[in-house]
């Protein structure tokens, strides 16, 4: 084994542990892993498996192996930006609608005549303090 398939086998291995020990911590959702863990096991595979990565790679028309390992990172890469920027735009128009429902709220309560909904008046508060 040379240097360049321990390095690789090793990064993959690195990668999937660290990946299932985010999930494991709850510091990655399990739908944002199943990319991420998609990418280092087929990077695994094809580490492990030179003869894969060699027809995988004369096939995709790469002439040096190792180099189709990094296509497959950053096709993974590039997979996951995608998502990321779906889920991004999906949470910027549910932000709006609720910025937009608040502000319905706010009008509808009175609190853009100067009324804060959250205050109460003092005789409401206190009913033995007297107003002066």
């Amino acid at each position: 084994m040379n240097r360049i398939t321990f390095l690789a086998i090793l990064a993959s291995a690195i990668l999937l542990l660290y990946i299932l020990e985010m999930v494991r911590r709850r510091r990655l959702r399990t739908e944002y892993s199943i990319l991420w863990l998609a990418g280092g096991i087929i990077m695994l595979v094809f580490s492990l498996n030179k003869g894969w990565l060699e027809w995988a790679s004369n096939a995709a028309g790469i002439y040096y192996p190792p180099s189709f390992l990094f296509l497959i990172g950053m096709f993974f890469i590039l997979l996951i930006l995608i998502h990321f920027s779906i889920t991004i735009s999906k949470l910027y128009q549910m932000n709006k609608r609720m910025a937009q429902e608040l502000a319905i709220l706010k009008q509808a309560t009175g609190e853009e005549r100067g009324i804060d909904p959250d205050q109460t008046p003092q005789s409401a508060e206190n009913p033995l303090a007297k107003s002066s």
